[in-house]
Parts: C-alpha cells; structure tokens; sequence
C-alpha cells in the first residue's frame, strides 16, 4: 500500500519528535503492509513555519539517519501538507508548493482547512488554483466541522474539482462517531480518491491503513477499497523516485 499523508520527520511539526520515535512509525507502518510514504509534514505559517527548502532539509538528515540501519522496508518521497493561509497564493506563484503528483495533468497538493471551519473566500482560491493548474487533494475532510454539522458544506469543494483524502482511522472510530459517519458516507458516495494514515504518534495516531481498507471495502467492496490505497496513489505519484536512504 501507498500512503501519501504522514508525519514521520522527526521535530518539524506535531509528529514525532525524535528520530527512534520517527522509525517506530515506520517499523509499524512496515508491518501494516504499506511499501511507499510520502512524508507530508505540515507548511502552516504562524504554527509550524516550514518551507519547501526547510522540510527538504529535514528529509534529507532523515535518510541520512537511515543509512546505517536496517532495511525498514519502505521507500520514501517528499511533500507537505499545506494550511490555506494568505501565504498560499504566493507559495504557488512562486513554485514553492511541495506536491504529491499529478492528476489529470494539474499538480497535486495536499490541502488542509481549519478544522473549525471552511474559510470564507476558499472557493475563489479554488478557483485561482484551478488556473495555475494545480488541484487539491483536501485532506480529512470528515473531521473538519462545518462538514461535520451540514454534508451539503462538501458541494461547492467538489464542484471546484478538489479531490478528497479520508483518513483510515477515520473510518474505523478514531476519531469519534461524527467524522466517521462522514467518512463513510464520502467513501461510499466515490468522493474518496485516497485513504491515508495521517499518522503522528505511535500510540494516538498509529499508521492503520490495512484496517481502513478493510472498513472501506465493507461500504464499496474490494476492488474499489484498494483502488484507495494502491492504484489511486499509485496514479498520483506517478514516476516519482522512491528511496529507502540516501544513497538510493
């Protein structure tokens, strides 16, 4: 499996912190079954001031770590998961946006909205965004709030053509009763393109991919549960290069 949200750079955000507690998330991921992460840690000015060249860094020093230790078992890429802020429009004039791939011939970014709510003005983004040919994969869209209260809040994102990421341990509760209702009803609805791990911490926010698969093929079935792991994130990355360590 591919899983193309997750936090596994150690100290750069609210995932791990330490490179031993970095190489448990991938050790478990490892036994999940997921082959290839692409690690997305968060660009969110005013909180977490990454950059392209500083996560890049981060990435680097995190293969490098690797070098002398043990095959984990899985191959990495980089990108982000990107906060709508004021900044964003500039990050995209100014090609700074780490992306995850293609769809379609647009760039993909992974995008996330407050949790709290849908920003006003987010559709005129959408839609400047649209013309620079770059397209968002909106990340856990189950747990922001206003979709939580009224479904109908989803419309307008995927008319602007957004594409819809669904965390795995949505699906399966936890998160609380609310977001996994949403998560199901946008995996059974076919608005899901991909699941992710969204993985933080070795104990609250495990990687559990396998387990949202497996819940996600109790609404659509198997072939199109694994489309949500595997050949839609496969379509994403595209030719990207894979590597275990540096020297790759």
């Amino acid at each position: 499996m591919i899983d193309l949200h997750c936090h596994i750079l150690p100290g750069v955000d609210d995932g791990p912190q330490t490179l031993e507690q970095s190489l448990a998330l991938v050790r478990a991921a490892a036994t999940d079954g997921i082959t290839h992460m692409v690690a997305t840690p968060h660009i969110h000015p005013g909180r977490y001031p990454n950059t392209a060249s500083s996560i890049a860094q981060a990435f680097r020093g995190f293969l490098d770590s690797l070098s002398a230790r043990e095959d984990l078992g899985v191959k990495f890429a980089l990108a982000a998961e990107v906060r709508v802020s004021d900044e964003l429009i500039y990050l995209a004039s100014a090609n700074k946006l780490p992306a995850l791939g293609y769809w379609e011939g647009d760039l993909l970014v992974l995008l996330e909205m407050p949790h709290s709510h849908i920003p006003a003005g987010l559709t005129k983004l959408l839609d400047w965004l649209a013309r620079q040919n770059i397209r968002p994969l909106i990340a856990h869209p189950e747990r922001n709030k206003d979709i939580i209260r009224d479904y109908d809040q989803i419309k307008p994102l995927v008319h602007a053509g957004c594409l819809f990421q669904v965390t795995a341990g949505s699906l399966v509760g936890q998160f609380g009763q609310p977001a996994r209702i949403r998560a199901e009803q946008i995996v059974k609805q076919g608005l899901a393109t991909v699941l992710g791990t969204d993985t933080h911490h070795i104990q609250r926010r495990p990687p559990n991919l396998a387990e949202g698969r497996r819940a996600a093929e109790a609404l659509v079935g198997e072939k199109s549960a694994w489309a949500l792991v595997r050949e839609n994130p496969a379509k994403i990355v595209g030719d990207r290069v894979f590597v275990s360590r540096l020297a790759d």
